[in-house]
């Protein structure tokens, strides 16, 4: 995929208001780590996270996205009215109908012609987004469009914390697969993107390449049902191998569509999900990991929101600097891979 005429304009992203550290984490796990003979410190020790923000209770996605966007709008300059598109692309959502893409609209004052959608594909939707929005804006379909996601960890860890506490089978094998899912933070981000025959900004998506490897899909599978609430099951080791691998393949594709050698690229912007995962990711593609920007120790891994927010936060510390060059290096269970391209 490569791109001649789409701009980056402008990122928002709202922080969740409640910190919780991975010690207050283990605090509430305390009867499950003194029977199973954990050490304390194991979870921040093993993920490399020492905090994660959640939302105040009751608090729904489309809010922490509507306050996330709202700010991506005034940074652009750009008034509402000449949004044409707008997708919502978290793993969370208000309800099951209608789009939870229909809150947002409403509470920003977008127009009636303005398109718009739910996208769902685990911790990469909103990256999909940005390429279905690039799509439209070559096609001259769309003039502007925002792409916004709102992450709520809330129900997820809570529902994990309840479901370890009273099994009274877990063993010290049997507690890995719900490791992952005590390392799922909140937060929310927006993104403004356009044309830039209309409004230049010289920040350009070049390129994006994706790769997908669903022999893999049982990896990492989550739901709801009405007695014990969200859970997620999760196979960490395998998920980082064959996950790792899958973005190998990516790699090479996106170094053909580019045009570009690794050496040229200044930053890097990944999807957070744990220590062992980057130093993996970046040992296999021969990378300095000097020049990966990470929130992780203090976001946690925050499902769609996690790479986009972390190059906002990462452009806002000009970690990336116009006339730079930055790359998403995105993964996501099912196994999906997604990286792009950007000239900033």
């Amino acid at each position: 995929m490569k791109f001649s005429r789409v701009c980056l304009h402008s990122f928002g992203y709202e922080l969740p208001p409640n910190v919780v550290t991975s010690a207050d984490i283990e605090r509430q796990l305390a009867p499950v780590y003194e029977r199973l003979k954990l050490p304390e410190g194991r979870l921040e020790l093993m993920s490399g996270i020492r905090s994660r923000r959640f939302w105040d209770t009751g608090s729904l996605p489309s809010q922490g996205a509507i306050l996330a966007g709202r700010k991506a709008l005034l940074a652009s300059g750009i008034d509402a009215s000449a949004i044409d598109f707008l997708a919502f692309t978290s793993v969370s959502r208000d309800m099951m109908e209608p789009a939870t893409a229909s809150f947002v609209h409403r509470s920003l004052g977008l127009g009636p012609h303005c398109q718009i959608f739910d996208i769902s594909n685990a911790c990469l939707g909103f990256l999909n987004g940005m390429i279905i929005l690039a799509n439209m804006i070559e096609l001259g379909q769309v003039r502007y469009g925002l792409i916004v996601a709102g992450e709520t960890a809330e129900g997820l860890v809570q529902s994990t914390i309840k479901q370890l506490l009273t099994d009274a089978t877990l063993t010290r094998k049997s507690i890995k697969p719900a490791f992952a899912s005590l390392t799922i933070g909140s937060g929310a981000v927006a993104l403004v993107m356009g044309d830039r025959k209309l409004k230049d900004t010289g920040h350009r998506l070049v390129a994006g390449a994706c790769r997908a490897n669903t022999r893999h899909n049982d990896l990492c599978r989550g739901g709801q049902n009405a007695e014990q609430g969200t859970l997620m099951s999760t196979d960490s080791e395998l998920l980082l191998t064959e996950g790792v691998d899958t973005a190998r393949m990516c790699w090479q594709s996106f170094l053909q569509e580019s045009g570009w050698k690794k050496d040229s690229i200044d930053q890097f912007f990944c999807h957070q999900v744990g220590r062992a995962h980057a130093q993996q990711l970046f040992s296999t593609l021969e990378l300095d990991p000097a020049r990966n920007f990470e929130t992780l120790p203090v976001l946690g891994n925050v499902g769609s929101v996690s790479a986009p927010i972390t190059m906002a936060m990462g452009i806002e510390k000009r970690k990336l600097k116009p006339g730079q060059r930055g790359a998403i290096l995105g993964i996501g269970s099912g196994i999906n891979s997604l990286m792009l391209g950007i000239d900033w």
